[in-house]
Order: C-alpha cells, then sequence, then structure tokens
C-alpha cells in the first residue's frame, strides 16, 4: 500500500520540476516569452497549493481512496493534454489540470498514511520513506526530465506519466482501504472559495511584485490575498466542523513545522530550477547530463528523510528541524560566498546540503502535523504539509526566480551597452539567459560570443544575490523555529 501512495506521489514532485531542464528544448520549440516562461514552471505549483485546503476536507468527507484514485486519472488525462500541446497557451492550461489532479491525490498520501499507520514509530518510518520520495521527485525530476528530452522531446516529460497512473490505478483499486469521517459534515463552500482565490491572489501578487516596477493591480492582488486568506481564518473559527482548524497554528510546533515545509521547499524549488539553467547555459552541458549533475541533491534528501525519524526520537523534533534548516542556510551561503564565476564541484556541495536539510526539515515537519489532528481529520494535516510543500516550491520559482531575473537583466543592461544590438534583440538578449543564447546563436561571430559571455557572467551575479536573499530567509525561519519549539518536544501517536 504504501508502495502505490509513493508511486503517485513521485510523479506528483516530479512534475514541480521536471521541466527544469526540459525549458531550453521547450523554448525552442514553442518560443514562449519570459513571462510565459515563469508560469510554464510554476503555474502548477500554485495551483496545486491554492486546492489542496480544499480537496484535503474533500477527501475526509467523500472518501480519501476515492478522491486519490479519481485525482490521479485527472492527472494522467492532463499529462496526455500538456504533451500534446502547440502552443504555450494549451502548456499552460495543461499544467493547471495537473495541479488539480495533484491537488486530489497529494493530501490523500499522507492522510492514507495517517490511517493505516496506527503505531506513532512505524508512522514515522513511513512519513520517513514518503518524505524521501517526494523530496527525491523533486530533486530527480531534473534528471528524468534530462534523460527524456535528450533522447526523445520535451513531449516525454508529459507521456512519462501515464503508463504509472495506468498501473498504479488499478492496483490501488484492489488494495487501497477506503478512509472517511465517521460522521462527515457538508462541504464550506464559502471557506472553500476563500482559501482557493485568497492563496491564488496572494501568489500572483507575490510573483508579479517581486519582478519589479509593480502595476496597482499586481499590488491589489497581493493585497486582496492577504485579505481573503484573514477572512478565511476568521470564517474557519467560527464553524464546528471547519475546512482547516486554524486554531492549530495557535500551537508553537505545528506553526514551526508549517513554515519549516515552506521555506525548505521554497529553498529546494528555487535552487534546482536556477542551477538547472546555469548547468545548461552557462556550462553547455545537454539536458541529461545537467540532470545527472543535480543528483547529489536526491542522494543526500534520501539520507535526511530516512535518518529524521531516528533522529527525532533520540534527539527531538527541535534539533532535527533547526538542523535541517540550519544545512539549507549553510548550502546558500557557501554559494553566495563562492568567487565568480561559480565552479560545479562547488554546486556539488551545495546541492548536497540542500537535499540533506530539505529531507530533515520535511519529514520532521510532516510528522508533527500529521500527529497534531485526529485521524478522521488527517485531510487536514495532509493539506497543510502539502500546501506548504507545493506552494514552497511554486513561490520560490516565482519570488527568487523572479529577484534573479531582475538582477540578471540591470546586469545584462550594464554588459551589453555597448554590443552591436538594437530592438527585438537587444530585450531578448537582456531578459533571459534563455533569449540571451537564442540571440547569441543568430547573430554568431565575435557579437554572438561577446553576448554569451556577458549572460554568462549575469547569470553568475544574479546566482550570487539570489543565494544571499535565500540564506537571509531561511536563517530568520531557523531561529523563529528554534524559538516556536519547546526543547525535547518528540512526535506523539496522534492528535486528540
Amino acid at each position: 500500500m504504501l508502495a502505490v501512495l509513493c508511486a503517485s506521489l513521485l510523479l506528483v514532485a516530479m512534475d514541480a520540476t521536471i521541466l527544469n531542464v526540459a525549458l531550453p528544448s521547450l523554448i525552442d520549440d514553442l518560443r514562449p516569452g519570459p513571462l510565459e516562461q515563469l508560469w510554464i514552471i510554476d503555474i502548477y505549483g500554485l495551483i496545486l497549493g491554492g486546492l489542496l485546503v480544499t480537496t484535503g476536507a474533500v477527501g475526509d468527507r467523500w472518501g480519501r481512496k476515492r478522491l486519490f484514485l479519481v485525482g490521479f486519472v485527472l492527472f494522467g488525462v492532463a499529462s496526455v493534454l500538456a504533451a500534446t500541446a502547440h502552443s504555450s497557451f494549451q502548456l499552460i492550461g495543461g499544467r493547471v489540470l495537473l495541479g488539480l489532479g495533484g491537488a486530489m491525490v497529494m493530501p490523500s498520501t499522507l492522510s492514507l498514511i495517517r490511517n493505516i499507520f496506527t503505531d506513532a514509530r512505524e508512522r514515522a518510518l513511513a512519513i520517513g520513506v514518503w518524505a524521501a520520495v517526494a523530496g527525491a521527485g523533486a530533486c530527480v525530476g531534473p534528471l528524468v526530465g534530462g534523460f527524456l528530452v535528450e533522447h526523445f522531446e520535451w513531449q516525454a516529460a508529459f507521456w512519462v506519466n501515464v503508463p504509472v497512473v495506468v498501473v498504479t490505478v488499478a492496483v490501488g483499486v484492489r488494495l487501497l482501504p477506503e478512509y472517511r469521517a465517521p460522521h462527515p459534515g457538508g462541504l464550506d463552500w464559502p471557506g472553500a472559495g476563500l482559501s482557493i482565490v485568497g492563496i491564488v491572489a496572494l501568489a500572483w501578487g507575490i510573483k508579479h511584485v517581486a519582478k519589479g516596477s509593480p502595476n496597482p493591480s499586481d499590488v491589489g492582488a497581493l493585497v486582496l490575498g492577504v485579505a481573503l486568506l484573514a477572512l478565511f481564518a476568521w470564517h474557519q473559527l467560527r464553524l464546528e466542523d471547519p475546512l482547516l482548524d486554524v486554531r492549530l497554528f495557535r500551537e508553537g510546533p505545528f506553526l514551526a513545522a508549517a513554515l519549516a515545509t515552506l521555506l525548505a521547499m521554497l529553498a529546494i524549488g528555487a535552487a534546482l530550477f536556477l542551477i538547472s539553467l546555469w548547468l545548461q547555459y552557462v556550462h553547455g552541458y545537454s539536458p541529461s547530463e545537467a540532470g545527472l549533475r543535480t543528483l547529489p541533491s536526491a542522494l543526500a534528501m534520501l539520507v535526511g528523510s530516512l535518518s529524521s525519524p531516528w533522529l527525532m526520537h533520540h534527539a527531538g523534533v527541535r534539533a532535527v528541524l533547526a538542523t535541517g534548516l540550519g544545512a539549507l542556510a549553510a548550502g546558500f551561503l557557501l554559494l553566495a560566498l563562492a568567487p565568480e564565476p561559480t565552479t560545479y564541484p562547488v554546486v556539488a556541495v551545495v546541492l548536497a546540503g540542500l537535499g540533506l536539510g530539505d529531507g530533515l526539515a520535511i519529514t520532521a515537519s510532516a510528522s508533527v502535523l500529521v500527529s497534531a489532528v485526529p485521524a478522521e481529520r488527517a485531510g487536514q494535516a495532509g493539506a497543510v504539509s502539502e500546501t506548504a510543500y507545493e506552494l514552497g516550491v511554486g513561490l520560490g520559482v516565482a519570488l527568487l526566480g523572479s529577484i534573479h531575473g531582475a538582477v540578471f537583466s540591470h546586469r545584462m543592461t550594464d554588459r551589453t551597452a555597448n554590443l552591436p544590438l538594437r530592438g527585438h534583440d537587444l530585450d531578448t538578449a537582456r531578459g533571459s539567459v534563455g533569449g540571451a543564447a537564442d540571440v547569441a546563436r543568430q547573430v554568431g561571430g565575435d557579437t554572438g560570443r561577446r553576448v554569451l559571455t556577458a549572460a554568462r557572467g549575469a547569470f553568475d551575479h544574479a546566482l550570487t544575490t539570489t543565494a544571499y536573499v535565500s540564506a537571509g530567509i531561511v536563517v530568520a525561519v531557523t531561529l523563529l523555529t528554534v524559538f516556536m519549539v519547546p526543547r525535547g518536544f518528540k512526535v506523539t501517536g496522534g492528535g486528540h
């Protein structure tokens, strides 16, 4: 049963990062602009994150097995739609449906684990495997995507989902037990609407404000998102059977676990996205070569996730969370302080630190969240964990990717001032490293080489700046986590 849940989780997690190394090939084929490129990458995580609270509550009431199976079938259909895309619009639409299907699958996996494994130690080990698969999926995504793109086309990154969906659904129908709340109430549709629109509006606002020079509608979306989520929290406090028991966030360990998941995935999502581009555009590796060079993060993630249950039992949750977040901060600081141009050995150590920290933090956080709720509301714990997970990946690419893009464009404006480029070529070269590489190929000669050299230097500089920002964020959350989680706090058998 755990294998069935993990197989589905692996696909959903891989789809958050599998396009990172496929992006150059996709750009050559569909010609998306810089903004469309970001949407193609992060709309999946943003939609998924926006829907998880609602789908977690639906699973508690409708049946977690049923929601899991329907969601995974939709995931397969959406994969076909994305694989057959002939325009950026269709591809983004396919990614939206993938996010919807994934939102039905992900909270179901964690809530089913909560019900299947009733012993605290067995559950901690199962969650360790779950977290290893979830994290490894995000890390292995570039490797699998690179292999598929190099030997086939970028569409193969979606076609690979289809046979796994067919087999997993067939096996899941036979093996998985059904669980639902014994006395389910009606679904809070107003609360569902507030949570979905609030999270999406918040993510939209952060995404566009982070680009710099936001227009009033971008700021308005950010304010609307904050207001709607505040209204959602107030509304939930008035209900006997809420979609999400927001009172849980008053508990320091629960809030710390949610923040740790959000920040850990924000860090690893943005890092894998930017490092994949760096490997291909700055160092010229093929997609599969670039994917292979991100493997240290996956291996370290496995070590962190599988060792976390033992460490939590002996050292407590606070020590594991602080160590995991500290490893993330150390990885970013190493990347920021490394001399330019950045070399791959440095990046390999950075990836290992990020993977280890992510594995420790995600496993400890999921264990805390699951143990905080009773079995009949396990969907709420799954929703919080997965919302933080997927929203972290999406916001990492949106926020840190936008910061990186703004620094890159500013640097390229200075570096290309004396180059014989005009009009569209100049704007394209300054817009993104992919655009600069495309212009360099088109103009060729000495000018092309100078454009490529300028882009590589600008990308390195922007990567350093983004690493400093990331390190600062993670250090702040590490200190907050140490403050909120009591010394010696340990995971128990379940909530009351």
